[in-house]
């Protein structure tokens, strides 16, 4: 193992926004939880949405169409697909999604957006040891984000949810966005590390046949973490080391 606790195989590091770069995890949690809640109000006997247990199975990770219809299915809801741009209040999955995410950026606009120290400090480390970085992201807000806490430019390549929708690339669990964030960094997926915290996303590092897969726990699911695929979890990116 390097310095930077990866095989020594490792050429590039593709790291995933929320809850690996940025504490947005529970942002999002909230959102979703205040967006479902409300929606489910309308269906008689439909217990509310679980910030942890239904956000971590059914939503966190993935694209955000996807995420309403993994989530409504559980509950054996349906709804019209509609199209992308519908409005926030239209009863459709993108309608409900875009509900979704009218309100985390309230929520970012009133509450700021934070990052984590010991996930910047990797990258100042990682960075230093000449790897090349990716951001993989199912956010259509990833670049304001990442603009918001000075860290734009740690990454040579962004694979978000504008990018995706772009190549018509499906999201996590799949591993496509991660291919392609490696493909363009020039590097096989063998030769790549994914940082994850969603299992969508050790689903989808597993998946793509990546050459290390890290796990970072921020809610105490380390087992679950592994059980999708991780090679290590860490609770911070500092453990890691990152230091000579």
């Amino acid at each position: 193992m390097t310095a930077l606790g990866l095989p020594d195989t490792i050429q590039a590091c593709l790291f995933d926004l929320d809850g690996v770069v940025t504490k947005t995890a529970v942002v999002h949690a909230a959102a979703w939880k205040e967006t479902f809640d409300a929606f489910l109000r309308g269906y008689e006997g439909q217990r509310p949405f679980d910030q942890v247990a239904d956000y971590d199975e059914y939503v966190d990770g993935r694209p955000r169409a996807d995420g309403v219809r993994a989530f409504l299915g559980s509950r054996g809801i349906q709804l019209p697909e509609g199209d992308p741009d519908d409005p926030p209040d239209a009863p459709t999955v993108h309608g409900l999604g875009n509900r979704k995410n009218a309100r985390l950026l309230e929520k970012i606009r009133t509450e700021g957006v934070e990052a984590y120290d010991g996930t910047l400090r990797y990258l100042e480390a990682v960075r230093a040891h000449g790897l090349r970085t990716a951001i993989v992201s199912s956010s259509a807000n990833c670049r304001d984000v990442l603009r918001s806490i000075g860290a734009e430019h740690f990454f040579d390549v962004r694979i978000d949810g504008v990018v995706a929708a772009e190549r018509r690339l499906p999201g996590k669990p799949r591993p496509d966005t991660f291919l392609a964030a490696a493909h363009d960094l020039g590097v096989e997926p063998s030769g790549a590390a994914v940082f994850e915290d969603a299992l969508a996303g050790m689903d989808a590092g597993r998946a793509g046949r990546f050459g290390y897969v890290v796990g970072v726990d921020r809610v105490g699911q380390t087992d679950a973490l592994y059980a999708h695929g991780a090679d290590t979890v860490v609770k911070d990116l500092a453990e890691l080391g990152g230091k000579e």
